[in-house]
């Protein structure tokens, strides 16, 4: 078995919307980040991704998702409070759907304004290693599914997502973070 420590920074400020939050710009770098919510004592997570290219770059894709009604919108109020009410519903298309979208566009590009300023980002540089990532992303999305409510509703739920291969060695993972990250568990086995 292998272990490593995982540290994560933040939070930090979704790109472009620092003036909104008064939030710290992400780093140029690239790794594991997780977009969070203020809940409680500490962040609900909404999702956990990885990039391989700066985390500036992989945050303009997701914006553009966001904007074109391809990614889910929730009420930030009611994630901060524990309930996941979509706004929008993204992922998949057909024209009625293009035509709603069209329909209720402005109300759904508020609510995706809010949403990105509401969000906090935390990243965690562990390296490049694809596999090493792919596995720590899958175990923090598939740890929260496994949690109690709200922890598990809030996230997304059909991402694609890589854990280990039982013909891969065990990495045991500890996380620290100086903030509660609600759900992060303290010791992933991955």
């Amino acid at each position: 078995m292998i272990e490593i420590e995982v540290t994560w920074e933040g939070p930090y400020s979704w790109p472009n919307y620092e003036q909104k939050n008064n939030l710290p710009s992400l780093t140029k770098q690239s790794g594991l980040y997780l977009q969070t919510v203020a809940y409680g004592n500490g962040y609900l997570i909404y999702a956990a991704g990885l990039t391989r290219r700066t985390i500036g770059q992989r945050f303009m894709e997701h914006t553009r998702k966001y904007m074109s009604g391809d990614y889910n919108v929730l009420d930030l109020n009611a994630m901060q409070n524990g309930i996941r009410r979509e706004i929008w519903h993204g992922w998949g298309w057909t024209s009625t759907k293009r035509e709603e979208f069209e329909e209720q566009k402005s109300v759904i590009l508020t609510a995706v304004q809010e949403q990105l300023a509401g969000f906090h980002i935390f990243i965690a540089d562990i390296g490049n290693e694809p596999r090493l990532l792919e596995r720590l992303e899958a175990a923090v999305m598939n740890n929260l599914y496994k949690q109690p409510s709200p922890l598990c509703d809030i996230p997304d739920k059909g991402m694609m997502l890589a854990p280990r291969r039982s013909t891969e060695t065990t990495v045991m993972v500890s996380n620290e973070c100086r903030f509660l990250l609600h759900g992060l568990q303290r010791q992933l086995e991955i």
